[in-house]
């Protein structure tokens, strides 16, 4: 047969999955909840489409859609289905349903892509039908959904469940979590007359009900002026209803509740199902499938329930962390432990309250919402750096399983004396106040040392070099640290300044404006001023990865190899989601750098705008900004205005270090990730591993016994896969509860096409909005409003560009608020939803001040 696809093979993996899916069912449903009688299981796997027709492109899915439907059905197919139907008996109507490998994956669900087909009657509609749904494997939705998620369209297979129809008189869908919230155990169940393909395809407001603990939490009636109903002979039609009341009982809700608490611990996790009742009563379950939008839940030990904060929200960095980053960020949290006196016994499981889930981190801050000291600092912590936890956080307490349970300071002054003793705190302030100078030298000093205390010997072994990166990811972060007390100093006569002049500290911005000895500002300054001075022509005329490869081979015009390699020399450890150790640094793949100079040379812009004369606008506009608090608190008491000035001068002079602290931490993780790689070489001399980057997919206790030898490459091409499908992830909660809840979520809704966040940066902007998602080769014209999901100091170079920024994350204080601030470009953080809610191209407005992002 000459057919245009390869209907060859039946794939008896494809039926095994499905049929086991049916038995599966039929356990759960014994005693009075029966599945339909009779599931026919047929299957097709094709490998791809045949020779000519192409796997991706324009006209890709009208083509398959056409070659499938053309086709004749195999006759060992079409004998298969004609005598399966027969055995159901005469007639019997059936849903024609399709079941894709593509299906129910962590990170889609593809629910709804493919078709189904109702009530079908007769043996050769059924077979039609079947044909229909291999076809439907092409609709232009799910080719575009699978091209969306990196789904190589030639290795999907599709199976065909047709399944006896129950002709319901309610039906719906049941999740066994809420999928809203996130809240586990939390049933919520959509309910309509007729068949569930109303409440399935949107058609209807449906009932909805959500019930907890075997009681019903709400009830809320829909309009329900929509049913879908079995025509007799076969399909279906939509009639016009006019149901008044619920269309379930209290009884037929709890009921369905249980039904689903057992498909859940059938399947060991939450489930999306259909379910159905005929006009007998009879409760029946017809499909159930894993919700795949849920964040798993942090593993924990500890009793009741828990508060997890997200490491990466906080740090901007959404995708996952390598294992190997992991490890070593809990020997880093468990050094900065130990200042208070809780450090772990083995550095290595590092503290606690630090836990991993979805290949993020997360810090347990339960003590800390239960506690009289936590509820006081913890919100006034994250106003300054993530506003909208914050806003969850007070939330939180209102919670009565969160009721305080420490209710003394004691324990918290010891601690926090014990962290003030170790990092010297009282003469660090006392320095910051009295001798300003020798407090910058001091911080600047810390970064010599550290770059002695990196170095390791050529010489060294494998062993000395895991040894050397574990004393130094334990040791270092207890040291930098001692920095933050001379900043505290400074935002804290900040916050005095704004007492003594009355003078709110939403508007005294401006002092903060082009501050100094932030070294991140410094990079993006020194990486403009680079721009200036090698020579244009090759960055105006090739591509990036011409450019990389001109760079790596020493073929660049002279000034622009020289001064492009110093850079890297001071600023290469560097990049983005650089917290991570296993990520590769500016140094390593240099492509982010060269294509930010490419765009900065095929600029066009006058003198006056360029980065180092807005940075010296800014800093003459903080200037006059302290002035002018300095005679408002002077007109109180001449006193308060020669404090006030005093305090805010040295607010200037220690803002910019802020950023410190973390520029040596990446310094200390790019020299370890160094070193470590040299231990991946080693391990595959010994054949341990593939390639030497492949070490950062395991754990340090991993790498040590590979020392040993022995083959860890499956377990490593498992984890790398398991990462790649992490990055796939759309959403990564702020704030998540131990039951599976995301505080934020229960939040009350903002009006329509109102874009509220926290005020970042004073100044109104309008313009065209640019979002980005990775700034890995993104572009930005002169006065484009960056909008992006969050930033670290891989973005900033950006910056340089941008009219204006909006984020969906962060706070006043944060790393992207800091610098828009410092650029005087207006800003507004934490806006829900932003990447969504605006489109590139699309007209706005930034009011930094008010912290609004209107939509022209």
């Amino acid at each position: 047969m000459n057919t245009a696809l390869d209907f060859s093979e039946i794939n008896a993996g494809m039926l095994a999955e499905v049929g086991g899916k049916a038995a599966n069912l039929g356990e759960l449903t014994r005693g009075g909840l029966p599945v339909p009688p009779g599931w026919v299981l047929t299957t097709e796997a094709y490998r791809q489409v045949a020779t000519g027709l192409e796997t991706s492109g324009d006209g890709l899915a009208e083509r398959a859609r056409r070659h499938l439907l053309e086709t004749p059905v195999p006759a060992t197919v079409h004998e298969a289905i004609v005598k399966h139907y027969a055995a159901l008996g005469p007639d019997v109507p059936v849903a024609v349903r399709s079941s894709a490998t593509a299906e129910d994956l962590p990170f889609a669900s593809f629910a709804g892509q493919q078709d189904t087909y109702l009530n079908v009657v007769g043996a050769e509609a059924v077979v039609d039908a079947v044909r229909r749904c291999w076809a439907s494997l092409w609709t232009d939705r799910a080719v575009a959904y699978r091209e969306s998620n990196g789904i190589d369209h030639a290795a999907v297979r599709l199976a065909v469940v047709v399944q006896v129809m129950v002709d319901s008189q309610v039906a719906g869908v049941m999740f066994t979590a809420n999928p809203v919230t996130g809240r586990r155990r939390e049933t919520v169940i959509d309910a309509s007359p007729g068949l569930g393909e109303a409440v399935v395809s949107g058609a209807v407001n449906p009932d909805r009900f959500v019930v907890y603990g075997g009681a019903i939490l709400e009830r809320h009636a829909g309009d329900k002026k929509l049913a879908i109903r079995s025509l007799p002979g076969g399909g279906t039609e939509r009639v016009e209803t006019a149901h008044d009341g619920l269309c379930l009982t209290d009884a037929q809700v709890l009921a369905l509740a249980q039904l689903g608490g057992r498909v859940e611990d059938h399947y060991g996790a939450p489930q999306d199902t259909e379910w159905a009742i005929d006009a007998d009563g009879t409760l029946w379950l017809t499909q159930a499938r894993p919700i795949t939008t849920l964040y798993p839940l942090p593993e924990t030990t500890r009793a009741g329930l828990r508060v997890y904060f997200s490491v990466n929200v906080a740090q901007g960095v959404m995708g996952p962390i390598t294992p190997l980053g992991l490890s070593a960020f809990k020997l880093i949290s468990g050094g900065a432990a130990s200042l208070p006196g809780s450090g772990p016994a083995d550095p290595l499981d590092g503290p606690p309250f630090v836990s991993v889930s979805g290949q993020r981190l997360w810090l347990d801050i339960t003590t800390a919402v239960r506690s009289r000291p936590g509820r006081a600092i913890l919100p006034r912590a994250l106003t300054l750096g993530e506003a909208r936890t914050a806003i969850v956080m007070e939330r939180l307490v209102e919670d009565p399983r969160l009721s305080l349970v420490h209710t003394s300071r004691r324990p918290f002054l010891r601690a926090l004396a014990r962290f003030a003793h170790r990092v010297h705190a009282p003469s660090r302030v006392l320095m910051a106040l009295t001798r300003p100078d020798r407090a910058l030298a001091y911080a600047v000093r810390l970064g010599g040392e550290l770059d002695k205390r990196l170095q390791v010997p050529d010489s060294a072994t494998p062993a000395q070099r895991l040894d050397h990166a574990e004393r130094m990811l334990a040791g270092t972060f207890p040291t930098i640290i001692s920095i933050m007390p001379i900043v505290i100093t400074g935002y804290g006569l900040f916050a005095l300044a704004s007492k003594l002049s009355g003078v709110p500290l939403a508007e005294m911005q401006d002092v903060l404006r082009s501050v100094p000895h932030n070294p991140t500002t410094e990079m993006d300054l020194e990486l403009w001023d680079l721009a200036t001075r090698i020579e244009p022509e090759p960055f105006k005329e090739l591509p990036v990865a011409e450019l990389v490869r001109r760079y790596q081979e020493g073929g660049l015009p002279p000034v622009a190899q020289r001064e492009i390699a110093a850079f890297l020399d001071k600023y290469g450890h560097r990049g983005v989601a650089e917290i991570d150790l296993g990520v590769p640094r500016w140094s390593e793949q240099p492509a982010h750098i060269l294509g930010v100079l490419a765009n900065y040379l095929r600029m066009d812009g006058s003198a006056e705008l360029a980065p180092a004369a807005l940075f010296a606008k800014g800093a003459e506009q903080a200037q006059a900004a302290i002035a002018h608090v300095g005679r408002l608190a002077g007109r109180r008491a001449r006193w308060r205005g020669a404090v006030a000035r005093f305090g805010l001068r040295r607010t200037r002079k220690f803002a910019g270090l802020r950023e410190l602290p973390k520029f040596y931490l990446v310094k200390t993780l790019a020299a370890v990730r160094h070193s470590l790689r040299a231990v991946g070489e080693h391990l595959v001399d010994l054949g341990v591993l593939h390639a030497a980057e492949d070490v950062f997919f395991l754990d340090f206790r991993e790498v040590r016994a590979a020392l040993g030898g022995g083959d860890l490459r499956e377990l490593v091409a498992e984890r790398r896969a398991a990462y790649v499908q992490e990055q796939r992830r759309r959403h990564v909660p702020r704030v998540l509860l131990s039951d599976g809840t995301e505080p934020e979520a229960l939040a009350t809704a903002a009006v329509d096409g109102a874009l509220t966040g926290t005020a970042a940066s004073a100044g109104t902007v309008t313009g065209v909005a640019r979002v980005v998602l990775d700034p890995v080769g993104a572009h930005l014209e002169p006065g484009e409003i960056l909008v992006c999901p969050s930033t670290d100091p891989g973005w900033t170079p950006l910056f340089l560009t941008a009219g204006g920024l909006v984020m969906e994350m962060g706070g006043a204080m944060s790393h992207g608020a800091v610098v828009a601030r410092e650029y005087g470009i207006p800003a507004v953080v934490g806006v829900p939803d932003a990447t969504h809610r605006i489109s590139t191209g699309q007209e706005i407005e930034v009011n930094g001040a008010a912290g609004t992002v209107t939509l022209v």
